[in-house]
């Protein structure tokens, strides 16, 4: 029977960076030297692949924060390009959206509807998911981030920790995310049922078969109902 739900934040209950992240590949394609051909895209691409190295790398000991992955990831990307812009100047405006993020318009309902425990896990460093809680006054009081677990989504450990803060076994939560890799995945191979939030309307997976669907957080409440029975 479901007893409590794991919630990722960004890109789920708040909107996600994605169009800051555009501008600064932007700013960053218009400095770099010597590709008159590159794309905004491209730079884009090749920042997801080193933020993704980076924030794999960082487990346990060897864990950084997520500001100092950005900024230091998106510091190769400039080097790889030949940008000689300020990776602190370009990541500001991302930061500030982190700490001030805009509340997706179902999640106030969604939120009001609920009656069950909701521990949020979050990628996002604990004082700026803190913040923008407190911004928009959502009633959470259960967080586990990447900073608590000393690791990111999609690795177990960042689950077990919420599991554990709960109080319960994996297969009495279910957790509710919108990234395949992260929190669909990630949840998944601990036995966590989940459910995908796609608000874009992206494509399905053909191997996603037993992962349930939704296009807006309300849409989960009936699914949700009939996990406690």
């Amino acid at each position: 029977m479901l007893r409590a739900i794991l919630l990722d934040f960004y890109g789920t209950v708040v909107a996600e960076d994605d169009h800051t992240i555009e501008i600064i590949c932007e700013q960053v394609r218009a400095t770099a030297t010597g590709r008159p051909d590159l794309t905004a895209a491209e730079v884009g691409a090749h920042w997801r692949q080193v933020f993704q190295e980076e924030t794999g790398r960082s487990i346990a000991e060897a864990f950084r924060t997520q500001r100092d992955i950005t900024l230091s990831s998106l510091a190769r990307v400039l080097r790889h390009f030949g940008s000689t812009a300020d990776p602190y100047v370009l990541c500001t405006p991302q930061f500030d959206l982190w700490r001030q993020p805009k509340l997706c318009a179902d999640s106030r309902a969604f939120l009001d509807a609920l009656d069950l425990p909701v521990c949020v896990v979050s990628n996002i460093d604990r004082a700026d998911l803190r913040t923008a809680i407190d911004h928009h006054q959502l009633p959470f009081d259960l967080l586990v981030t990447s900073e608590d677990a000393r690791c990111y989504k999609p690795h177990p450990a960042i689950f077990q920790t919420a599991t554990r803060l709960l109080g319960l076994p994996p297969d009495t939560v279910l957790h509710i995310g919108d990234s395949l890799t992260s929190d669909v995945a990630g949840a998944h191979a601990l036995g966590i049922p989940t459910i995908w939030v796609n608000r874009s309307g992206r494509p399905r997976p053909a191997d996603l078969t037993s992962i349930a669907e939704v296009g807006a957080l309300t849409e989960a409440l009936p699914l949700l109902q009939q996990a406690r029975r």
